[in-house]
C-alpha cells in the first residue's frame, strides 16, 4: 500500500513539475495598466445640532425641531430614509432663574444626493436660526460598480497596450495567463472640522444679514482607480 502512495505521490510530482516548466518555457509578455476616473459625490452626510442656547430668541428644541421639519420637507427630502437621530442629551445643570427649564440639545444625521442641495438646507437652516450645520462625510453611491468597470476597463487597456508591443515584431497576443488586481483605489473624503474638498459661497452673507439667498457650494470630485496586470502568450 505505501509503494502504491509513493508511486501516486512520485507522479503528480511529476506532473506538477511539467506544467510549470511549461508554462515557463511559453513565451509571453507582461503588460501593467490603470485607469482612473473622478465623480462628483452622490451622498452627503450632515449633523444637524439644535441646541437652546444656540438661537438668539432662546427658541426650545422641540421649537427648532419643528423649524427644522419644515425646512427638509419644503425641500422634498425623505425624512424616513435620509433623516436619523444621533444622539439626545439634557443639561440638567443650567436653569433660567425664571423657573426649572432644561436646556435641551438634540442632533440628527441628514443625507443628501448633491450640492445644490446641502446649500439649500444649510441657508434654510439658518433663516430658521438653526446654524449648527457640518458636513461630515462625502460617498458615491455606485462605487462598487465603478471599480469593477474600472478593472475591465485597465484589463482592456492592457490588451491593447500588448497588441502594440508585438505588432513591430510581426507576431499576436493570445490567450492571458495571468492576471492580477494589483491595486484598486477609492478616495472617500471623510470631512472634519474645516471641510477639506468643499467650497462655501454666500455663507458669511447668510450669517450676516440671514439674506435670502442660497448658500452654494462646490465639491471636489472623487477618484477611483484600479491598476492590474496581465501576462498574455506570444503566438
Amino acid at each position: 500500500m505505501k509503494n502504491i502512495l509513493f508511486i501516486l505521490l512520485g507522479f503528480l510530482t511529476i506532473q506538477t513539475f511539467a506544467q510549470n516548466k511549461n508554462f515557463i518555457d511559453q513565451p509571453f509578455l507582461e503588460t501593467i495598466a490603470e485607469i482612473d476616473t473622478l465623480v462628483t459625490p452622490d451622498k452627503i452626510h450632515l449633523v444637524i445640532i439644535l441646541n437652546e442656547e444656540d438661537n438668539r430668541n432662546k427658541k426650545s428644541t422641540e421649537e427648532l425641531e419643528s423649524s427644522m421639519f419644515r425646512v427638509l420637507n419644503s425641500l422634498k427630502i425623505d425624512l424616513e430614509k435620509n433623516l436619523s437621530v444621533l444622539d439626545y442629551s439634557s443639561d440638567f445643570k443650567k436653569y433660567f432663574l425664571s423657573g426649572q427649564k432644561i436646556l435641551k440639545t438634540k442632533m440628527f444625521s441628514l443625507i443628501v444626493n448633491d450640492a445644490q442641495t446641502v446649500g439649500k438646507v444649510m441657508a434654510g437652516l439658518e433663516r430658521e436660526e438653526i446654524s449648527n450645520v457640518s458636513i461630515t462625510k462625502t460617498e458615491y453611491s455606485k462605487s462598487d460598480q465603478l471599480l469593477l468597470d474600472l478593472k475591465a476597463k485597465a484589463i482592456l487597456k492592457a490588451k491593447q497596450n500588448a497588441e502594440k508591443m508585438v505588432e513591430p515584431l510581426n507576431q499576436k497576443i493570445g490567450k492571458a495567463i495571468y492576471v492580477s488586481d494589483l491595486e484598486t483605489e477609492s478616495i472617500t473624503s471623510q470631512l472634519q472640522g474645516k471641510v477639506a474638498g468643499v467650497q462655501i459661497r454666500g455663507y458669511s452673507s447668510i450669517y450676516g444679514s440671514r439674506a435670502q439667498e442660497d448658500i452654494v457650494i462646490d465639491f471636489e470630485k472623487m477618484k477611483f482607480s484600479s491598476k492590474v496586470t496581465v501576462k498574455f502568450i506570444i503566438e
